[in-house]
């Protein structure tokens, strides 16, 4: 039997997939009763929502995890479930990360409870060493400290663990020796005191990965290995192979439990005498950098922890990438937070109309993130520096007490940050010399 010569009807199956097919007419009912099965059956995946714990407002930009997978929440703080999801793991800045299993009878509401820390730093030895790891853990009943920058892998690329990253390259043979802090144990035990922990990773500032692969290192004019003041080598920022190896340390901190990821010395050095793979221009600095975080990103994803990079003080006024590679609005995109390194000693030159930075250390901090703020548009949640607990080295040599502390603070805290970190590269924090 031959079918009867009608005309041709044009129906849409599904906006997901967005295209026309072209079907008889006399068929266009069964198309319509196969895309309203199909429509149905994606309407019983409904959004999830991530929301304030305190507030219960939604959370806008909030990064989801699900399967391995990033997402932003929408301006309504939802999200996209997928079928057959299992579990949601959620972050925003301002908040601690947090899990949520989905429910059967209904889309997951992830609720993120608000927090700014509030930290000091611990050095691969001092979180090794029980007596200085137990005088900054004694700060959070006397000063409400409630955050650790542990180093991962340090200035001088020690490890306070054994890394299966440093085995590998074979940067261990050549890293001064380190003490191990058992921090398999350590870590969880740190979480149960409600602890918020930061691994800090040195990543082109790296002599024994250097010694390690001399082809990866930064040279000087004559082709030798290119050493900084403190006679240690360091890395090219455009090798792709000390990408991998600085991601592998981010991995071990993500699967040892660490919240977040904190890359320092990420950038080239200051100086006017080193050589390097690639031609040393403002764009290839600048895209090499940002090549790495977004590298960084890409692989950290599944791994649910948030990302930071601590970068010059100088680089929330520069309009320039300080010829280091730290362009400030390009540093935005791969980070969830920024670390300007806020220490008033650093602030050789001053600032315009501050040209003695003693005089008010409070302001070089609030005066540096508002600029920040300005020049890239983000909140001050975005942000949260590293504040001087050390004494001056650039201008009347005082030591940093709880007056001088406390001014940066208070000015970090006025411009909404996402708290703070204190800075002693002996990891020496005397109660008294802090602000309640």
């Amino acid at each position: 039997m031959t079918l009867p010569n009608r005309p041709f009807a044009q129906i849409l199956v599904l906006p997901s997939i967005r295209r026309l097919l072209t079907v008889p007419l006399f068929m266009a009912p069964l198309f319509v009763a196969l895309a309203f099965v199909a429509t149905s059956a994606l309407a019983q995946v409904p959004p999830g929502m991530v929301v304030d714990a305190i507030s219960r407002e939604p959370i806008a930009g909030a990064i989801v995890t699900v399967d391995g997978v990033e997402q932003r929440t929408g301006a309504d703080g939802r999200f996209v479930l997928p079928a057959g999801a299992s579990e949601v793991l959620a972050r925003a800045p301002g908040y601690r990360r947090a899990e949520s299993s989905v429910p059967p009878d209904g889309p997951p509401t992830v609720e993120l409870q608000p927090f700014r820390p509030r930290a000091v730093y611990l050095s691969a030895y001092g979180v090794a060493n029980a007596g200085l790891r137990d005088a900054a853990l004694a700060l959070k009943e006397s000063r409400g400290i409630n955050a650790l920058v542990i180093d991962l892998k340090s200035d001088r690329g020690q490890t306070p663990y054994p890394s299966a990253a440093r085995n590998a390259a074979g940067a261990s043979r050549f890293a001064p020796p380190s003490p191990h802090a058992g921090l398999d144990k350590l870590v969880p035990e740190l979480h149960r005191q409600g602890f918020y922990l930061i691994a800090r990773i040195v990543v082109f500032k790296d002599d024994p990965l250097a010694a390690a692969h001399p082809a990866w290192a930064v040279h000087n004019a004559a082709g030798g290995p290119w050493e900084d003041r403190e006679h240690l080598q360091w890395v090219d920022p455009f090798v792709r192979e000390v990408w991998e190896h600085n991601i592998a340390i981010a991995e071990e901190a993500a699967r040892q439990g660490f919240d977040e990821v904190q890359f320092d010395y990420v950038r080239f050095p200051d100086s006017d005498g080193p050589h390097f793979s690639q031609a040393n221009t403002r764009a290839g600095r600048v895209a090499a950098i940002d090549s790495f975080l977004r590298a960084a990103r890409e692989r950290l994803a599944p791994y649910h922890v948030f990302i930071a990079a601590d970068i010059f003080g100088y680089v929330c006024w520069n309009t320039d990438d300080t010829a280091i590679g730290q362009q400030l609005e390009t540093l935005t995109a791969s980070l969830d937070y920024l670390s300007p390194m806020l220490y008033p000693s650093g602030f050789t030159w001053g600032l315009p109309g501050q040209a003695d930075p003693m005089l008010d250390p409070g302001r070089i901090v609030s005066r540096s993130l508002a600029e920040a703020k300005r020049r890239t548009g983000l909140p001050g949640v975005r942000f949260r520096p590293w504040l001087q607990a050390f004494q001056d080295y650039a201008f009347d040599k005082r030591e940093f007490g709880a007056d001088e502390i406390g001014a940066q603070i208070r000015a970090a805290e006025a411009q909404d940050s996402d708290g703070w970190m204190l800075w002693n590269p002996r990891n020496r924090y005397e109660a008294a010399a802090l602000p309640h």
